[in-house]
């Protein structure tokens, strides 16, 4: 659209009366105001950054004025007017530019990268999209509790363009979820114009794609905003279904202060800034009567000591001194487990049953769970782990889903959030490519950010053997061992199956629990029926031995206690059990016991698990040592489908031959 349409700014007071129209006035100075003094501060080198919001300040104050305050918001670079609307302290906002120990983050994000519970924020990342799917997890536990509340998420004509917006855009359709994704057409994503991002001619002729309504906004007049969401809101409290809301406005400055805007046409600054929403809200006031040259002095200098206050005491403030402790302390919520321990009759089970099982006591216990994934209702999901599950739960809880693996990710935060829990179920580990970086960005790291735990557990079919081909058999635990604030369970027994999983429910932190899918129907074991947990963090040792140790886990377990019983060797082997964090006690002890250590997994050699653990033990336990360490994997190569190619990949087939070596050594 060309400047909105080319018509002035007109404004409809008749829902607000003069007190409503002059404090709406001081909130939209205010980031205005907060902005100039930016500005400065970051020419005199006193703030490293800042995303400038000047000219669409009506957005942001309109939008978090219309919506309730215990309703979230979501906001983006560009809405500090969402964190002085809702009144976040301005002291602790100043701190969190500065980078001091009494921002938001303490120090380990900065400008608007946090969130805040006090205030019902949830901050973005700087990947733009993958708060869209954070914002259909917050809806959906409304949805559940049936609290009618609004949930409004910001993105950008830019980040629009993401794959995260298509995929939250159509979960909240498909599922009538009561959010406002709020687009900002600003016409520009850094110094790529529109034109170059979208075809359409307006971003409201998508919600007719996704079945959705859509609504056009002047996002520079900030009582149609106010009115707009006012409206939205309230019918999405009454009928919870989404609604796409298009901002129509213009970014003034530059994507970053640094970034500059050279690249803009000629005049297109001086045009817009006709259509200023601070300076045409300040004349209409004055021509209503409403303002005065006083009122306006007296707002401006409130504001002003109110800004100087806030930066006197985040000034103040001495730099952080680092903390070892504090900083590795605050990648988890804490959480101490208690084992709960097995009683009561046994059954024998099979694996997936095992799973299964604990899953199911888990819905039971949790009555805030819910399960998400593909074709988990009433289809049972792919490997029947959640059969029957609809009949006992209902589909509130049980949840297909679209196949749109990082909104769902994103859907299971957004629902910790709301102070719920999720499981999250990847229909093959392969296919969480799709949702890695809501994993290893959003999940793993929000706690060590602001404070926000991610109570999610992500289920992962994983392994070969069944002659799956390259994308339904790869072992990619390694992708995940690298990403610190994540927890990761690879069980081998039905037993540990059925109590690391319960243990990751009950675990506030994020957890992935990767599942063997060759064990699943292959291996039976006698297990307690009620309901207990295994300790996350503690290796199991399956057989003791002097002769070799094999340190291992997953169908490696299986592998190593074949061999040895078949080749009558008297090994150590030790099941990991959890990969993140490492029980390097039981590691250790293991190694020293015989000095002859092999380990053993089927994940591809370069790159894998196996390495860290080398290192460990070289590091370690060298003076116990009695031959090198070694390391048995599969080929660096993706996963064959052809069954004897497959068998030729795997770890298996060169077991023989370094177990011999090392025995010889």
């Amino acid at each position: 659209m060309a400047v909105l349409d080319k018509r002035a700014i007109e404004y409809d007071r008749k829902e607000f009366d003069d007190t409503e129209l002059l404090s709406i006035y001081r909130k939209l100075l205010t980031p205005r105001l907060i902005e100039e003094k930016m500005l400065i501060l970051l020419r005199q080198g006193k703030i490293s950054k800042w995303f400038s919001g000047w000219g669409q300040e009506a957005i942001s104050v309109g939008s978090a004025y219309a919506m309730n305050a215990e309703e979230y918001i979501l906001p983006m670079h560009r809405n500090l007017g969402v964190f002085t609307t809702r009144a976040v302290p301005l002291d602790r906002l100043f701190a969190q530019f500065q980078g001091k120990m009494t921002g938001f983050t303490k120090g380990r994000d900065r400008s608007f990268h946090f969130g805040t519970q006090d205030y019902n924020i949830v901050g973005m990342i700087s990947h733009l999209g993958p708060q869209m799917g954070l914002a259909d997890g917050i809806a959906l536990a409304s949805n559940i509790r049936n609290s009618k509340q609004a949930t409004l998420v910001f993105t950008g004509d830019g980040g629009a363009s993401e794959g995260d917006f298509h995929e939250a855009v159509n979960v909240a359709s498909v599922w009538d979820l009561p959010v406002i994704f709020g687009v900002e057409n600003n016409r520009w994503g850094l110094s790529t114009p529109s034109s170059e991002q979208f075809r359409c001619k307006q971003f409201i002729d998508k919600g007719k794609g996704y079945g959705i309504k859509a609504v056009q906004l002047n996002g520079n007049n900030i009582l149609e905003v106010i009115s707009g969401i006012r409206k939205v809101a309230a019918q999405l409290r009454k009928d919870p279904k989404p609604v796409l809301v298009e901002f129509m406005t213009f970014r003034m400055r530059g994507h970053e202060e640094a970034s500059g805007t050279k690249y803009y046409p000629d005049g297109i600054q001086e045009e817009w800034e006709e259509f200023d929403p601070v300076t045409n809200y300040t004349e209409f006031l004055k021509s209503e009567g409403v303002l005065t040259e006083e009122i306006e002095e007296q707002f401006r200098k409130e504001i002003k000591k109110e800004i100087q206050n806030g930066l006197d005491v985040a000034f103040a403030e001495p730099e952080i001194t680092p903390k070892l402790d504090l900083e590795m302390e605050d990648m988890y919520e804490p959480f101490d487990q208690v084992v709960v321990q097995a009683s009561g009759n046994t059954s024998e089970k099979r694996f997936v049953d095992a799973i299964q099982d604990g899953l199911r006591q888990s819905m039971e216990r949790y009555d805030d769970l819910v399960i998400m994934g593909q074709d988990i209702a009433e289809y049972g999901g792919v490997f029947k782990v959640t059969e029957g599950f609809v009949d006992q739960f209902g589909k509130e809880r049980v949840r297909n889903t679209p196949i749109c693996e990082s909104a769902i990710v994103g859907a299971g935060l957004g629902l910790s959030i709301s102070g719920m829990k999720a499981v999250v179920e990847m229909q093959f580990a392969d296919f969480v490519t799709c949702g890695f970086n809501q994993i290893v960005n959003n999940l793993a790291k929000i706690h060590w950010r602001w404070g926000q735990n991610a109570d999610v557990v992500v289920r992962m079919p994983t392994g070969a053997g069944a002659a799956a081909g390259p994308f339904h058999s790869q072992s990619n635990e390694a992708w995940f061992f690298h990403t610190p604030g994540l927890k990761i369970v690879f069980p081998s027994t039905p037993y540990d199956a059925k109590g690391l999983l319960a243990a990751a429910i009950e675990d506030p932190n994020p957890v992935m629990v990767f599942e063997h899918k060759f064990l699943y129907r292959s291996i039976r074991e006698e297990i307690p029926d009620d309901y207990y947990t295994v300790e996350i963090g503690k290796a199991r040792t399956v057989t003791s031995g002097n002769d070799l140790t094999i340190i291992t886990y997953g169908l490696g377990v299986h592998w190593a206690q074949d061999y040895a019983k078949e080749n009558n060797i008297d090994a150590e082997i030790l099941d990991l059990r959890t990969l993140l964090p490492l029980d390097t006690d039981a590691i250790y002890a293991a190694a020293r016991k015989t000095g002859r250590v092999l380990v053993l997994h089927e994940d591809c050699m370069t790159g894998g698990i196996g390495g860290e653990i080398v290192a460990l033990i070289s590091e370690h336990c060298f003076e116990s040592l009695d031959a090198p360490v070694k390391r048995v994997a599969s080929l660096d190569t993706p996963v064959p489908f052809a069954a004897k190619l497959e068998q030729q990949f795997l770890a298996s087939a060169r077991l023989d031959e370094a177990i011999q070596e090392l025995m010889d050594y």
